[in-house]
């Protein structure tokens, strides 16, 4: 049986973590994406497993550790985008993989990041390559998604609306379907 794992990007207490108003906290966006995601991968018969906890923050060391002994087959980590402080022009969606990530990897940010574009409408950042921990410390192939910025005006208000955290995981779990059927590890 095909395992995922999906991570909530952050954690319910992490500070300076929303929208310059406040009226986004990205752990929630990522939450409630990570939760759809979920319920549509296993209604495919896919199973998955959370990396954070919806009542403490959990260290990125824990969830590495936790992905690599379950052995899964692919780590999804969903967040939400900032730039500065304040309100600013920067927009868009995109993914990350590690530099030395394995075509699996790129593949998987390949469909991920197309088909969010697709679904969501935004602009296209592209997949990027990141040294964050997430990506580092994981035997797997492992993608970091930003799904907008919560520093841009229309896109926090974009991640705020239920409509577009459906729109978002619709595309990532399509995404990660596509991947899991054409035998990519």
């Amino acid at each position: 049986m095909i395992k995922i794992m999906i991570d909530a990007g952050h954690g319910p207490q992490t500070a300076g973590k929303r929208s310059p108003d406040g009226t986004l906290r990205e752990f929630n966006f990522n939450r409630a994406v990570a939760e759809l995601v979920k319920k549509e991968l296993v209604a495919e018969g896919i199973a998955v497993s959370f990396s954070h906890d919806d009542r403490k923050d959990v260290p990125l060391s824990e969830r590495t550790q936790k992905a690599n002994k379950l052995n899964v087959d692919a780590f999804i980590s969903i967040h939400a985008n900032a730039y500065g402080s304040g309100w600013n022009s920067a927009n868009g969606i995109e993914t990350y993989i590690y530099p030395t990530a394995s075509k699996g990897a790129q593949l998987l940010a390949d469909l991920v990041q197309r088909s969010l574009i697709t679904a969501c409408n935004r602009a296209d950042r592209g997949v990027k390559k990141g040294n964050f921990a997430v990506l580092r410390d994981t035997k797997m192939p492992a993608i970091l998604i930003e799904s907008g910025f919560m520093t841009h005006r229309e896109e926090a208000a974009l991640l705020l609306q239920q409509s577009y955290q459906k729109q978002c995981a619709k595309a990532i779990t399509f995404a990660i379907l596509a991947w899991v059927y054409r035998g990519q590890k």
